[in-house]
């Protein structure tokens, strides 16, 4: 049975909700108007303006962290390698914790307190001067950036409903985007400049930008909480005295029908999580495989990867909104799962023909496969949206999304070694080898969404 969430009454302006054409204006409602609507939910609003200032600050670090190490902290690349995989190990325990406390404490609260110290840590890397400094600043950073992911979500699932919940993901995600890019524009800055002071300088300013998106997070409301657990009952004997050994057992049972709830209880979205992680290594493709690729077996000029990144922000920004509609319907969520699985194998098997053609020709191919791979990116990502909040229980949406977000990290720890082992040592079939994987997980998660729309209809 689905644990889609029960209709709840509307608080307002829904997120997502279409703008009422002015009647002086007839037509299509302008850019302006259609933006303002995108987020005239409130809680919305509050996330896309703390999202908008502190993803800024993440697209800097991302832009300079590397280098950072390199050339200022001194760092060789074995032990550039062991800070970021360490980070990322730390986010996988960081994802799931996140989730398991936003069920049982104030979300609002703890994306407060996860995302005031990882502002703090992001800071402290301008002092780090060798590497286990930086391997402790990192593990921080990692544990605290997954843990306030899991609340972020935990708090969508809870404030929104249905397609609004969806809607509220790919408005974040767009922005994301976007704030990223012009942090990476900042971020360039130390790169042109070259001096330890200007990586230091952008470094603490991109922390400090996690921390004055926290202005915007302490207006979110209450309602973005948990509901508050109630213990059972006391037990009284006819005299009126507590009976010690019922009320042991009424909070036994109570505590067992919690666990019930438990993600770890359902095997469905066990496996959605897997088969999500597994797709999910498509992001190392993008970040490892593709720049790799086209240094070594291409004659395209390395700044094609640059090109190539700028092209896949500007779709995402573009079509990630308008093609994330309706995903929260099972059955479009399978058909959009099947798409991407599709176009993320043959965007594998586009990027290993780039190899070896003369240089405008290798080009063109690899804008062709960066362009189907950012579309399988929106199109997987609106399936696998949908999929996580329509598939968990509401009573612990935290705890769902934690495991959810987990099994994402764990993709991302993974996706460096299988990106490494298949495309960059072996070449066309090692894309091949990408391709199949990919296409059997895209494939998977089409079928368990079709079989779970299914069994919804027939409980219907």
């Amino acid at each position: 049975m689905s644990h889609s969430s029960p209709a709840t009454p509307d608080t307002g302006t829904g997120a997502g909700t279409a703008p009422t054409p002015d009647p002086e204006r007839p037509g299509k409602p302008s850019l302006g108007a259609r933006l303002a609507a995108s987020v005239a939910d409130p809680v919305l609003r509050i996330l896309v303006g703390a999202t908008l200032i502190s993803r800024v600050g993440r697209g800097i670090f991302l832009t300079v962290t590397v280098l950072y190490f390199t050339f200022i902290v001194g760092l060789a690349p074995h032990e550039i390698a062991i800070v970021l995989a360490a980070a990322s190990a730390a986010g996988v325990v960081a994802s799931l914790a996140g989730g398991l406390l936003a069920d049982r404490f104030s979300a609002k609260r703890l994306l407060i307190l996860f995302t005031a110290i990882e502002g703090v840590a992001l800071i402290a890397y301008v002092f780090a001067g060798d590497f286990v400094t930086a391997l402790v600043i990192a593990v921080v950073c990692g544990l605290f950036e997954q843990g306030a992911n899991s609340t972020r979500s935990a708090i969508i699932a809870r404030a929104f409903t249905g397609e609004s919940r969806v809607h509220a993901r790919a408005v974040l995600r767009t922005v994301t985007n976007g704030a990223i890019a012009v942090g990476s524009g900042l971020g360039a800055l130390a790169l042109a400049i070259g001096t330890a002071d200007a990586y230091r300088i952008l470094i603490a300013g991109a922390g400090a930008l996690y921390l004055l998106g926290i202005i915007q997070m302490v207006r979110l409301p209450s309602r973005v909480d948990a509901p508050a657990r109630t213990a059972a009952a006391p037990v009284t004997t006819a005299t009126g005295s507590v009976d010690a050994a019922a009320s042991a057992k009424a909070t036994a049972a109570e505590r067992r029908v919690w666990r019930r709830h438990s993600p770890w209880r359902d095997p469905r979205y066990l496996v959605l999580t897997a088969l999500s992680a597994v797709f999910g290594m498509q992001f190392g493709v993008a970040e490892l495989g593709v720049p790799l690729w086209i240094a070594r077996e291409t004659t395209a000029p390395e700044s094609v990867v640059a090109a190539l990144l700028i092209l896949n922000t500007i779709i995402v920004v573009i079509f990630q909104v308008p093609l994330s509609r309706g995903t929260h319907d099972l059955r479009i969520a399978a058909r959009v799962s099947g798409i991407a699985a599709w176009l993320m194998a043959a965007a594998c098997l586009v990027y290993a023909s780039a190899a070896g053609l003369p240089i405008g020709f290798a080009i063109t191919v690899l804008i062709i496969a960066a362009i189907v791979h950012a579309f399988a990116e929106v199109f997987s990502q609106a399936g696998g949206w949908g999929l996580s909040f329509e598939l968990a229980d509401p009573v612990r949406a935290g705890s769902y999304q934690g495991v959810y977000g987990m099994g994402y990290s764990v993709g991302a720890l993974a996706s460096p070694l299988v990106v490494n082992a298949t495309a960059i040592s072996h070449g066309f079939s090692g894309w091949a080898v990408l391709a199949a994987i990919f296409l059997a997980s895209g494939l998977g998660t089409w079928w368990l969404a079709r079989r779970a729309a299914r069994t919804a209809a027939r409980v219907a």
